[in-house]
């Protein structure tokens, strides 16, 4: 021992490892906690009530039968799941005074939130490259959306999210964490992490880096582009009724990816914002988003209230 140099020795005292992160949330006033909690628990319900109730219209009523709400079931699906991964440790941690999580439950986290944003983010840009094919080529649209295509894009999607999480967290799980151990979050973001640990970081945040400007920002093109050769076909249409109604069979999507990509972007493109506007812009995506996105398509959709209505008929 007395070989080793003193130098070494300092460090290796200095060097804390822990095995729990506290996730100070979004408040720490116990008489605002309350509140919050009957809050997010409302949403939480209504997200699963939504989504579900969305799932399960898609499934037994036969007009629902084609492409574009084979990828609306996809969407409700993993709404659920991408609620599911942080709803429910938000509201334990505004019941509860531990507010911690294990090292490994933090980086659990860490993947799903990345796999079922990662897996929404492709599945919006192929539900609108189906509003496309409806929109420029509805003679053909059976013909090019066929049930193998619709299988191979979702499937896909998941396949490729997933394998862009695992990327990101196997080069992750190299971080050591021996730094304070407060995380100003309600739930674990690859991101918030960072400051926390006393090794390199550089190999992860340039994988972290490369599947924002691929995968993200990637889809996001495949969209814009997407809705640029949308637009310009509804333009070169002359009748007005013909261009309102191809309008309005794109318009309940274009409004879940605004509230997906918007806010997702506001929340990276600016690192040095105020933590509680990232807090906001977080809750936007993860919380708020998969309580809307039913709501969107069930208001404004006609196929979805009628199908509604049958449900409804034959449950009275």
């Amino acid at each position: 021992m007395s070989d080793i140099p003193k130098s070494i020795l300092k460090a290796m005292r200095n060097h804390s490892v822990f095995s729990e992160f506290i996730l100070l949330g979004l408040s720490s006033d116990p008489q605002i906690q309350p509140l919050l909690f009957v809050l997010f628990l409302g949403i939480y319900l209504l997200t699963l009530m939504g989504n579900l109730m969305l799932l399960l219209l898609i499934r037994v009523d036969s007009h629902l039968h084609i492409p574009m709400y084979f990828f609306l079931g996809h969407l409700s699906f993993l709404d659920l799941c991408h609620s599911s991964v942080t709803v429910p440790k938000l509201l334990e941690n505004l019941l509860s005074e531990k507010k911690t999580i294990s090292v490994e439950g933090c980086l659990a986290q860490v993947f799903f939130v990345f796999f079922t944003g990662g897996t929404e983010s492709c599945l919006l840009a192929v539900m609108a490259y189906d509003r496309y094919v409806a929109i420029s080529s509805p003679l053909l649209y059976g013909q090019v959306m066929n049930r193998q295509r619709c299988v191979g894009l979702a499937w896909g999607s998941w396949g490729l999210a997933f394998l862009d999480a695992l990327i990101n967290i196997l080069v992750a799980l190299s971080l050591d964490f021996c730094e304070a151990n407060n995380i100003y979050h309600y739930c674990c973001e690859l991101s918030s992490l960072y400051p926390l640990s006393c090794s390199d970081v550089t190999a992860s945040f340039t994988a972290l880096l490369c599947s924002s400007i691929v995968h993200f920002f990637g889809n996001f093109l495949l969209v814009v582009f997407s809705y640029v050769r949308i637009l310009s076909t509804i333009l070169s249409i002359s009748s007005t009724t013909s261009r309102g109604k191809a309008f309005s069979t794109c318009s309940s999507h274009l409004m879940a990816v605004v509230l997906f990509y918007g806010s997702g972007l506001l929340r990276y493109l600016m690192p040095h914002s105020e933590p509680t506007r990232e807090l906001i812009f977080s809750l936007q995506y993860s919380v708020v988003t998969p309580m809307l996105n039913p709501l969107i398509y069930s208001l404004k959709n006609k196929e979805v209230k009628a199908a509604l209505k049958r449900m409804l008929r034959k449950c009275s």
